[in-house]
């Protein structure tokens, strides 16, 4: 191998492990804030109504996220802070939309074709989540998130 082509590979092998490793901070930081909406909504039923405290622990939520990204994952980050809130609610809107659009497809055609009915909604509801997970890190990568 000449020297040029090796340079190019240790380039390209130092990107992708800085991606993987960027890429899994950002699974571990999503999955916090998912345990942060569903603990949270446990203890603000105590004082709320169930669709209440859902929509205010989906808030919590939403914050940690926002907040563990920008201090763990994205830290190279140098757009400004209102431009990231806009790009991070919007790349998650995106991925509601994303996650309501799979999951409405597997329960209601796709399952039913298949003749799959074992817990077919929640097993709907986990695929759908699971889909959006790339397209958000990419969303928040390369616009909530993003470097000049």
């Amino acid at each position: 191998m000449d020297a040029w082509y090796q340079a190019r590979l240790f380039r390209w092998q130092l990107r992708w492990l800085t991606m993987n490793r960027q890429f899994v901070y950002f699974a571990l930081t999503g999955g916090l804030a998912a345990c942060v909406n569903f603990f949270s909504r446990i203890l603000l039923s105590v004082w709320l109504p169930y669709s209440s405290a859902i929509i205010v622990a989906y808030l919590f939520g939403m914050a940690t996220a926002f907040v563990l990204n920008k201090l763990l994952v994205f830290r190279d980050a140098n757009n400004a802070l209102h431009h990231q809130v806009f790009w991070f609610c919007i790349v998650n809107l995106a991925a509601v939309l994303q996650t309501l659009v799979v999951s409405l497809l597997l329960v209601d055609i796709v399952f039913p074709k298949l003749g799959f009915h074992w817990h077919a909604e929640t097993v709907a509801h986990g695929i759908g989540v699971l889909v959006p997970v790339m397209t958000s890190f990419l969303g928040h990568k390369h616009l909530t998130f993003r470097t000049r």
